[in-house]
């Protein structure tokens, strides 16, 4: 059996929603990956909209579409993303199976 390419949990799929609901021009969400911090690579996230699409991979079983950027398939295969609300804060979390280290900060991470 395969790892799915990308899964989002419950409360992730509700916040995006709530997200995209309020955005105009909006079609769904990009993942990506950059080039930065400590550990050397860290998620991007942006809108999605038939003008910035290409070269991005589409996730089917949302309530909206979800587009992987081709560039970071290999790195994110089996990711879970989740929402949590905590005491302090709430924000997107990312479960990646195949993460072997990120900094100490969580910004970055290494694969």
């Amino acid at each position: 059996m395969t790892a799915p390419l990308f899964t989002l949990s419950e409360n992730a799929q509700k916040q995006i929603v709530e997200l995209l609901s309020k955005q105009k021009n909006s079609i769904g969400l990009k993942i990506g990956l950059n080039t930065k911090g400590c550990a050397g690579l860290s998620y991007t996230m942006d809108y999605a909209n038939n003008d910035n699409i290409e070269g991005y991979e589409l996730v089917n079983g949302y309530d909206f579409p979800l587009y992987i950027d081709n560039k970071a398939i290999m790195y994110v295969i089996g990711t879970e993303m989740d929402y949590v609300k905590e005491e302090f804060g709430e924000r997107f979390t990312f479960n990646n199976p195949n993460q072997t280290s990120e900094c100490g900060c969580g910004e970055s991470f290494h694969v």
